[in-house]
């Protein structure tokens, strides 16, 4: 898994990425009540606003990690939003992100680096 500084979590499948937010993110943000999620087949460029996240505590963007696009959404977060708490680094990903341009994932943190990041 890579890691960005806007505490998103990546992981490769093939020719796609998935993209979800983080354990540490989702501690910060408190309980999640709403997420809204792109249309699948929607393009998109790396920093496009993609998700929006409503919690208890404050309202948050998912901005894209990189540029590509959207194949499929979570639709199973938008009927139970809790998961976002339960399981923000498994069950609850966010979308699939066919990637144009797999370099760009060469600036993404790994495991250690984002650990030493959230310190």
């Amino acid at each position: 898994m890579k890691f960005t500084e806007e505490h998103e979590w990546l992981r490769v499948e093939g020719d796609e990425v998935v993209v979800g937010i983080t354990s540490h993110a989702a501690e910060q943000l408190g309980d999640v009540v709403f997420v809204e999620l792109p249309d699948e087949g929607t393009t998109v460029s790396k920093d496009d606003e993609v998700v929006v996240i409503e919690s208890v505590k404050a309202a948050s963007d998912i901005l894209a990690p990189i540029d590509g696009e959207i194949t499929e959404v979570n639709s199973t977060l938008t009927d139970n939003p809790s998961m976002v708490n339960d399981d923000p680094q498994g069950e609850a990903w966010f979308f699939k992100l066919k990637f144009t341009d797999a370099s760009q994932m060469d600036d993404f943190m790994d495991e250690a680096a984002y650990q030493k990041f959230i310190g």
